[in-house]
């Protein structure tokens, strides 16, 4: 019950934000578009809503890993941007095996997020009892587990747990 009040003050939240008209009918329907929302996918997205209330883990995210995560695309799009510009430049595309010590299922699908818009690579899969992700990445510099996590995962791995866990 706790996830739905949490989603249902979320829901609202960013409706009446992106709606940015304080009349009482827009008001009013948020009301039932945030319930309908709570009430359908409740369930599904908040499964541990104390850790909504630690402060400090927005500002992690917001200046820990945002920042980060940005400048990480940034250099992906530049990286990509060169590949296709420059024809003769290798490309070595394959499919590796990252491991992650992530647990939460938010933490885990921002991880494979993050790996995903960041041109260049894209999660395929999570195995979730092993702490794996599988990666399609555009040019592969390691096949090692090991080497391949230092690479890909690492970079935002301590952030987000920082935020999720």
């Amino acid at each position: 019950m706790k996830s739905k009040i949490v989603l249902f003050l979320v829901a609202y939240l960013v409706w009446a934000l992106l709606n940015w008209a304080p009349d009482w009918q827009h008001l009013l329907v948020g009301i039932f578009i945030a319930w309908f929302v709570a009430f359908m996918t409740g369930d599904l997205f908040i499964t541990r809503p104390h850790i909504l209330k630690h402060p400090q883990r927005y500002w992690y995210f917001l200046v820990e890993y945002l920042p980060k995560f940005l400048w990480e695309c940034l250099k992906a799009n530049v990286d990509v941007a060169y590949r296709v510009l420059h024809p003769d430049l290798p490309i070595n595309p394959g499919i590796v095996k990252v491991k992650t010590t992530l647990k939460a299922d938010t933490a885990l699908t921002f991880l494979a997020n993050s790996i995903t818009l960041t041109p260049g690579t894209l999660s395929v899969d999570i195995d979730r009892d092993n702490g794996v992700l599988y990666v399609h990445w555009i040019d592969v510099k390691e096949k090692d587990v090991e080497a391949a996590t230092k690479i890909i995962v690492e970079r935002f791995e301590k952030m987000l747990r920082k935020v999720f866990e």
